[in-house]
């Protein structure tokens, strides 16, 4: 059964474990100047998930909320779906992995993500895609991700995406205080990392608004999946406009070679005239 991890913004402090947790368990370098937390933390290819400080008005009273952004996981990937070289694979577990190894760099997926997670490593020679893998390893062993084991007020919980759903109905229906709604259960077909909150999500920088359907519906149904013929064709056109390029070079090489033969063959003839 695929997992999830749900997450409950009203217990969430702002503490940031999350975030070292999740560089020191995928070996991404700190950086001051872009720091992971804090009230406009960025997304980066060292920074795999980000802790957010949101002032709002919680009933009567002006307070702070904390959210924790990192890749969502969905249950219909497009990034995946615009990939044609296979780079992004959605796993029966639930984590969508990247395999460099297989990436051709053209950064589709960054195109296709409706929530703007994967980034590029824009100031290396040899540059790749990166986000959170939902720490797929440590999901294989049956352990939680590196971010959920470490949050000390229980923010986050590791299990079945169903059962995580189930339990969140509950606990919402339960407290009328929180949204009566789950981000993550329906958008773009559904997310791994599902949300709670006594706020509304939009005020907490959340995307709203979204289809409820699968984005691979609309797009690979439409012309990605012509993706492959189109390069494959593309390739072949530039290899025979390299071909007929090179031909031609060497025709209008040779029949130069040829006029300047006629005329040293001329000029001899004539020489031998005057003589």
């Amino acid at each position: 059964m695929a997992k999830g991890v749900l997450i409950d913004l009203t217990k969430c402090i702002g503490c940031g474990s999350c975030t070292v947790a999740c560089k020191l368990w995928n070996e991404t370098k700190f950086d001051e100047k872009r720091p992971a937390t804090g009230d406009q933390p960025k997304l980066t290819s060292e920074n795999w998930t980000t802790v957010k400080r949101c002032e709002v008005v919680a009933g009567s009273q002006s307070a702070w909320r904390f959210v924790k952004e990192q890749c969502l996981h969905c249950e219909h990937p497009a990034c995946a779906s615009a990939c044609f070289s296979k780079a992004l694979q959605k796993t029966p577990d639930g984590p969508v992995i990247y395999y460099p190894h297989l990436c051709v760099g053209c950064r589709y997926c960054m195109v296709a993500c409706p929530f703007n997670i994967p980034k590029y490593q824009w100031e290396k020679a040899l540059p790749l895609v990166t986000k959170c893998q939902m720490c797929s390893g440590k999901i294989d062993q049956g352990e939680a991700p590196a971010c959920v084991s470490v949050c000390p007020t229980g923010v986050m919980k590791f299990g079945d995406r169903q059962t995580l759903l189930e339990e969140a109905k509950t606990t919402i229906a339960a407290n009328r205080s929180y949204i009566q709604s789950i981000y993550g259960e329906k958008e773009v077909g559904g997310t791994s990392w599902l949300y709670i909150s006594d706020v509304p999500f939009a005020e907490l920088g959340f995307k709203t608004g979204l289809t409820t359907k699968a984005l691979p519906e609309y797009t690979h149904g439409g012309f990605l999946k012509y993706t492959p013929y189109i390069a494959i064709g593309w390739g072949a056109i530039l290899s025979g406009l390299y071909l007929y390029t090179k031909r031609r070079k060497e025709n209008s090489g040779t029949k130069s070679e040829n006029t300047a033969k006629q005329s040293t063959d001329t000029d001899k003839h004539n020489q031998t005239l005057g003589k």
